[in-house]
């Protein structure tokens, strides 16, 4: 065995080997010691880019300088002259993973080379508004980081994002706006969406309100184009996306704590509730389905004070029993 195969080792570098194709990185390794040290050496000029979230092509090239010397300092250059040609090679595929938009290396994007990039972390709990170099507003929630550049001077309008946000992006015909997470990357025009994609969460959310946009895997899970009121769900264990029928305007309910409804009936409401507070309600078979609610309730601190405000609006009187809450029409 004496070269490494190039899709085996992009593999090796993104943890992804099988079993069989671990037990031929194995051989490979102790067939000779200098291919260990190589290993070693791609790892870590991989991992260099991989950390660095918004690595650029020169710090890549110094780090593989770097490397390159201490071969030169530690061989012979005549005997290492054949293996030398074949590092070269490996350091270009590497350089293809990190720089790559494929999920591996999605930190680095061309627009970001040589521009002053800000990010902005929210960790104190809070919700915080951002507003965009063109624009664009983005809500972001708690525990969520987006980094973004002081201008959108290219093609496109590219962001990135681990955490939740919403978004609301000024529509530019000319320049797409792109978010890049680590699982899925959305392209817009413009339009009002939530977004979900955290690292250690093996599911990713990207929920549409208005407009139109085109969700696409990092990993050749496909691509969908998302209707008003539809959901796209990114399974990265099984590499799956699918797509689901949902009340859009409750996935982005963390940013303002409002509730909205439209005409709707208790069912609905109820559903809802279940869904903020983490209860059960049982409804009265005479409860009253034909009174309907549109407005706003504003999310409280306990589902006792949304009840309360509700009950201004619809004729219902409840009781609280543990996690349950039973509900029945007011009395005359």
């Amino acid at each position: 065995m004496e070269e490494l195969k190039d899709d085996i080792l992009k593999k090796f570098l993104a943890g992804e080997l099988s079993e069989e194709e671990s037990v031929e990185i194995y051989d490979w390794m102790n067939e000779e010691e200098e291919n260990a040290r190589q290993l070693f050496r791609m790892e870590e000029i991989y991992h260099l880019g991989k950390f660095d979230q918004y690595t650029n092509k020169q710090r890549i090239e110094r780090a593989e300088r770097k490397l390159l010397e201490k071969i030169h300092q530690k061989e012979d250059a005549k005997k290492q002259k054949p293996k030398f040609r074949q590092w070269m090679r490996y350091a270009a595929v590497i350089a293809v993973i990190i720089l790559s938009g494929s999920g591996i290396g999605y930190w680095f994007h061309s627009a970001s080379i040589n521009r002053n990039l800000v990010t902005q972390t929210v960790t104190d709990g809070t919700v915080i508004e951002v507003i965009l170099p063109d624009g664009s507003k983005v809500w972001l929630n708690n525990g969520t980081t987006l980094s973004y550049p002081n201008e959108f001077s290219g093609k496109e309008r590219i962001v990135s994002l681990e955490g939740e946000a919403y978004f609301e992006v000024v529509k530019n015909t000319q320049k797409p706006f792109i978010v890049e997470t680590e699982a899925m990357k959305i392209s817009v025009l413009g339009t009002t969406f939530n977004l979900k994609s955290h690292t250690n969460q093996y599911v990713a959310e990207a929920t549409l309100v208005e407009g139109e946009i085109e969700v696409r895997g990092n990993n050749d899970e496909g691509m969908i184009v998302l209707s008003p009121g539809q959901r796209a769900e990114l399974n990265k264990k099984n590499r799956r996306l699918t797509v689901k029928q949902v009340d859009a305007k409750l996935d982005g309910v963390w940013r303002n704590d409002l509730i909205p409804f439209e005409q709707a009936n208790i069912f609905t409401i109820t559903q809802t509730l279940e869904r903020f507070y983490d209860v059960k309600i049982i409804l009265s078979p005479d409860i009253p389905t034909d009174i309907t609610y549109s407005g706003v309730l504003r999310k409280k601190n306990t589902v006792t004070s949304v009840l309360e405000s509700l009950q201004h609006s619809i004729p219902i009187q409840y009781k609280i029993v543990g996690n349950n809450i039973f509900i029945s029409p007011a009395s005359k």
